[in-house]
């Protein structure tokens, strides 16, 4: 244990920079004296005072004293980027995790209901019910596959969104229409204005909406789910905001989460990306995402920001 804090990189990056400046202190104390013993001996000898400079003793000083000032400031720099890089290696691998999880349960779920099939003389009644249970599992599937698709075609400089009017209180309305089978225990209220055009890729909101709605339901331990729909005017634009009853978000995580990756806590659920992508999809549409809780955790508001079409 020890052994592992004194070469730990923070130990390391802290006792080179004490290192550099005992360093410099040491040198410049050394070269004052240095100068002081050669002025009393200009003094003693009786030699022309011209021949010491003062002054280029303290451009000398200076001099070293903004290198050696350089030289820190570039390695916090590095160090700050090795951290950086160190935690997004960390997150990375959290995610994998993660996503590998989310990937295995529904294969694993698919390849028992198989077996089944095989071993097993089923009635139609029993068929349609393992089926239905498979569809939900390939679903599931396809909607891990398509976030890592959707994440990479943002990611794309090249990608140019499919901006077409939407009215997008209409449109939160057909969302939630065609997509109810998905959240059936969810007591949706809505309070949208009919008068809300916006520019947007209608792909692109279906992914904002779908995270938003899934992350309130899946941390959410109420026995009645309630997810509320508010969509006002502002000067600027159109304001929604997505609460739901579930347990919300600690303040400090608040400015972390959609960060790419980012999972509050090591229990957390999903891939850590879909913040993120909600987050980026807004970037694109000239719009904010931000987020708060309540002061007891009960609920988090997710706030969209979209400009007047």
């Amino acid at each position: 244990m020890r052994k592992t804090v004194f070469f730990h990189p923070v130990t390391i990056f802290i006792s080179s920079l004490i290192a550099l400046g005992v360093s410099l202190y040491l040198y410049i104390d050394s070269y004052l004296r240095v100068n002081e013993t050669l002025k009393t001996f200009i003094q003693k000898s009786g030699l022309p005072k011209e021949q010491f400079r003062s002054p280029e003793t303290w451009i000398m000083i200076l001099t070293l004293s903004v290198l050696v000032s350089l030289i820190i400031i570039g390695m916090v720099v590095i160090f700050t980027y090795y951290q950086k890089v160190i935690q997004l290696y960390r997150m990375q691998q959290s995610f994998i995790n993660g996503f590998t999880h989310e990937l295995k349960t529904p294969i694993a779920s698919l390849r028992i209901f198989i077996d089944t099939f095989k071993k097993h003389e089923l009635t139609r009644e029993k068929q349609l019910d393992y089926l239905d249970l498979m569809g939900r599992d390939t679903e599931r599937l396809q909607s891990n596959v398509m976030q890592i698709l959707n994440m990479a075609k943002i990611e794309d400089r090249s990608f140019k969104p499919n901006f077409s009017k939407i009215n997008l209180g209409d449109y939160i309305n057909n969302f939630l229409e065609k997509n109810s089978y998905l959240f059936p225990d969810v007591d949706f209220q809505l309070s949208l204005n009919n008068d809300s055009l916006i520019e947007a890729d209608s792909e692109l909101i279906d992914v904002v909406l779908m995270n938003i709605i899934v992350n309130g339901v899946s941390y959410n331990e109420s026995n009645k789910k309630i997810i509320t729909i508010t969509l006002e005017e502002e000067r600027s634009g159109h304001l929604l905001v997505i609460k739901d009853n579930g347990i919300g978000v600690k303040s400090e995580y608040l400015k972390d989460i959609f960060k790419k990756f980012y999972q509050v806590g090591k229990s957390a659920k999903g891939s850590g990306i879909g913040l993120y992508m909600v987050s980026q999809i807004m970037k694109l549409h000239r719009g904010k995402v931000s987020a708060k809780s309540d002061e007891n955790n009960n609920g988090t508001h997710m706030c969209l920001q979209f400009k007047r079409g």
